[in-house]
């Protein structure tokens, strides 16, 4: 796990870098808001340390500008301040928990985990994944190696029902059921909307994902 501390007070900084990279985590150190501000905005962390009182830019400030930004890490502030104000005013700039110093270095990294895993399971429930493919379920688009796609409707719910039953065969009937409902067009519609996803997904790559299984359906199989 990558942490990014921003805390001026050297001591209670040095403290929390013992604790954690003893544990195996990785962290990188901003000791003035400014600073933590730039790494927040250009580097990848699992969570941000966060103190309130510093130099530059305060905490409540750092905070509210990386959100202003859409980075969406989680952001747990530090504080010697323990007024109901105080906390609130925290969240209402865009942190997601609130710890009072003194604190323990056990609770901190409870806390941490926690937020951590939080965020994880968000993340598992708005995609979905099969072999080197992962299907954002908000954006409609889908990722495979190096490449991204845009998915209209038709196409983005064919593969989601692929994927969410995958390796199991997905009939036909299932498809056009959650396409058309009752209201299946004329002619075989399914099996050009087919041939448009493989073109997308399947073309410009080695291995086929997607398998036809004759007077049955189709179905997602990763022969790796």
């Amino acid at each position: 796990m990558k942490l990014l501390l921003v805390e001026d007070h050297q001591e209670i900084a040095g403290v929390i870098f013992d604790f954690f990279e003893i544990k195996g985590y990785t962290l990188d150190y901003a000791n003035n808001g400014q600073h933590g501000f730039e790494l927040g905005s250009t580097e990848h962390y699992d969570l941000i340390i966060l103190d309130v009182m510093l130099p530059k830019m305060d905490g409540f400030e750092v905070c509210q500008q990386l959100r202003e930004r859409g980075i969406d890490t989680p952001i747990l502030m530090l504080t010697a301040r323990d007024t109901r104000e105080d906390t609130l005013e925290g969240f209402s700039h865009g942190a997601d928990d609130y710890l009072v110093k003194p604190f323990d270095l056990d609770i901190l990294e409870a806390r941490i985990k926690a937020l951590t895993r939080r965020r994880l399971g968000e993340t598992a429930l708005n995609q979905l994944s099969f072999g080197e493919m992962t299907l954002n379920l908000s954006t409609h688009t889908v990722e495979r190696g190096n490449c991204s796609f845009a998915l209209n409707p038709t196409l983005f719910t064919i593969l989601k029902l692929l994927m969410i039953k995958a390796p199991k065969v997905v009939s036909k009937q299932e498809l056009i059921s959650a396409l058309w409902g009752d209201n299946e067009p004329e002619g075989n519609v399914l099996r050009s909307h087919i041939y448009q996803l493989r073109h997308q997904i399947d073309k410009p790559f080695k291995r086929a994902y997607i398998k036809n299984v004759p007077k049955v359906g189709y179905q997602l199989v990763d022969e790796d």
